[in-house]
This record gives structure tokens, sequence and C-alpha cells, in this order.
């Protein structure tokens, strides 16, 4: 009888949910109004605390209500070289220094940015981690269009009017420090999910539920293929191959002699020869 395995385990929810009982809130912009696409808006730094499962610190910036006589609080993502106190802007028409939020249309090519809207209005979803940042690297005026660079290295052709904060990501380096121990590993994935210690298949007993389980030196089911269209968590062999799958020769005589074809016969070829 077949076993679970643990992507499917993982979609169903459960244990595998993320730990959120004392995260600080959700990190992003601030929403775009009147004041942000016709001029600017000032607010100042109170504090910058520690978001657990987080690696970047947090930035609580009160900004006072251009509409109603209150204040709102709005949590960023700590650029790297800001402190409390300080004065942060928001707007089109605001300046071009560390931590100000301003539309990457209005800066210069080369800036670095980061906490980048993908679309305009989402308050911020792309280069957000610790040490990460994205370059502006042109603009194309008459589609009102702007290609940036993110962390990965590839680059992504947005619209000119999504916003950005000025700076990088405060916490570089953080990967830096390796772990040393297992106590550490644990106290940091117990702030994030449930997805340590992870067990190697190989290390698993030899039944149904792992298909890699078993020893190093009979390993049956991982040459077993799988469809290129299957589930994600079926994904436990080798994709869609056909090289790698020794063929029988009466087999691949018989399928060489339905196709019929110089593809299929290179393909046999190489089958045979392995």
């Amino acid at each position: 009888m077949g076993r679970v395995i643990r992507g499917q385990r993982k979609g169903a929810g459960s244990v595998f949910r993320a730990h959120v009982k004392h995260r600080k809130g959700a990190a992003r912009l601030r929403a775009v109004d009147f004041a942000e696409r016709h001029g600017y808006i000032k607010g100042i730094v109170k504090d910058i605390i520690h978001d657990p499962g987080r690696g970047a610190p947090l930035a609580k910036v009160v900004f006072r209500d251009p509409y109603r006589f209150k204040k709102r609080t709005e949590l960023f993502i700590a650029a790297e070289g800001i402190h409390t106190g300080q004065f942060v802007y928001c707007g089109k028409k605001a300046q071009l220094n560390i931590g100000n939020v301003l539309p990457v249309g209005t800066m210069p090519e080369g800036t670095i940015v980061c906490c980048l809207e993908e679309k305009p209005g989402d308050r911020g979803k792309l280069a957000r981690a610790s040490g990460n940042y994205a370059t502006v690297i042109s603009h194309n005026p008459e589609t009102k269009k702007t290609r940036v660079k993110l962390p990965s290295g590839s680059k992504k052709v947005i619209s000119s009017a999504n916003r950005a904060v000025v700076g990088v990501v405060a916490g570089g380096g953080r990967i830096d420090k390796p772990i040393l121990k297992a106590g550490r590993a644990y106290h940091k994935y117990k702030a994030k999910r449930n997805c340590w210690p992870r067990v190697r298949g190989v290390a698993m007993n030899r039944c149904s539920c792992w298909p890699q389980s078993g020893s190093y030196c009979c390993p049956p089911d991982w040459a077993s293929p799988r469809n290129q269209d299957c589930a994600r968590e079926r994904e436990l062999g080798l994709r869609s191959s056909i090289k790698s799958v020794l063929w029988p020769l009466s087999c691949a005589c018989s399928w060489f002699q339905r196709e019929g074809s110089l593809l299929g016969g290179l393909r046999v070829a190489l089958c045979v020869e392995r």
C-alpha cells in the first residue's frame, strides 16, 4: 500500500503552516494616493524592529494622514543606512535619498533600489530579502517602461510608475556566518515553518513511502521516468527522460520500424550504445 510523501503532506497544510503568531505585520509601502502621485508626503522613522522569521529589519514609519486628523503607522523594509528620527519622503517629487520612496521612472539610470513594485500599486514585491537590491538599467519614455536588473541577475521590464525604496535592504551578510550546530538551525526554522530537519530519501526505509528510499548501492526507482505534466510531488526521478532509460534491443528495433525516421534512428542508436 502506498504512503503519502512529504510533498503531498505539505499541500494539506496542518503542521506545515507558517508560524505567524509573533510576527509584527505586513511589510509594504504606503497605499498610493493623490499626495504621492502629484507631490510627496513626509514621515518619520520612530523605531527599527526585528520581525521573527525575517532576515531584514523593519522600520516603523509614522505619517500624518492628509485627509483626516490622525496618524498612520507603516512598516517598511529597512534600507541600509536609515536611523530613528530620520525623515522619509514618499512621492513623485521626493528627493533621491536613502530610504525615500519614488517611482522608478523618476530615478536616474544605475540607481540601487529595493522593495520594488512588480505592478503599480502592489506595495512592493521584489528585492525584499536582507542584502538584496535591484538596479535601474534604462528608461523608455515613449512606452513609459523601465528596465531593471533583479537580484537573481535577470532583467525585467516594468511600468515606470512602479515605486521603490532607494538603497539596499539592511541585514546584508547575514548568511555569511555559519550555523555550526543543530541548535541554531532549530531556533532559526522554529520561527519560520516546519521544514527542518529534512530526512534524505535514500536514508528512509525501503517501502512505498518514497520512490528513492533504500540504500545507496541499490536504488531501483531512481531512474523511473516521470511525465512532464505530472504533479509536483511526483517529480522524484528522471523527468520525461528518453536517453537515460535503457531499452531492450528488441523494443528499440520495433520502435524504429514503427517510427521510420532518421531522428528515430539516431535516438535508438544512442539507447543501444548506452
